[in-house]
């Protein structure tokens, strides 16, 4: 089973597995905003915070590219994150990567509807003149 079916992503969501893939994700980001969301699959308040940024990107067309971290799995490739980003790590967390830069981070039960909404309009003026 893929880790998009099994934790229920939708299939445009990429999933972090390599060193590659973040790569990819930085260099996306010169054309899109990008979301990082590393997820625990050891607490509840990731199971939410997942369900939570599933359903308010399902429900509109975003632009913006989503890759889903399992840092239990992946933990070394959540720690580079961090490294790259300047972002302390939390869990779970949402980081927003424009231009090869981190310009927004949310965790823990901040991760909700109304507050990635917030997120989101915050990071698209950023990302005028992209792609």
């Amino acid at each position: 089973m893929d880790a998009n079916a099994k934790f229920g992503l939708p299939g445009s969501w990429k999933v972090i597995k390599s060193e590659d893939h973040l790569e990819q994700a930085w260099k996306i980001s010169s054309d899109c905003p990008v979301f990082l969301f590393k997820h625990s699959t050891r607490c509840g308040i990731s199971h939410h915070a997942l369900h939570e940024l599933v359903h308010w990107y399902s429900n509109s067309e975003k632009k913006v590219m989503v890759y889903f971290l399992d840092l239990i799995t992946y933990r070394p490739l959540s720690n580079a994150i961090s490294d790259r980003s300047g972002v302390p790590h939390q869990s779970p967390q949402l980081i927003c990567i424009v231009n090869g830069e981190a310009v927004n981070a949310i965790s823990h039960t901040s991760i909700e509807e109304s507050q990635i909404n917030r997120f989101y309009n915050k990071v698209l003026p950023l990302t005028e003149g992209n792609g």
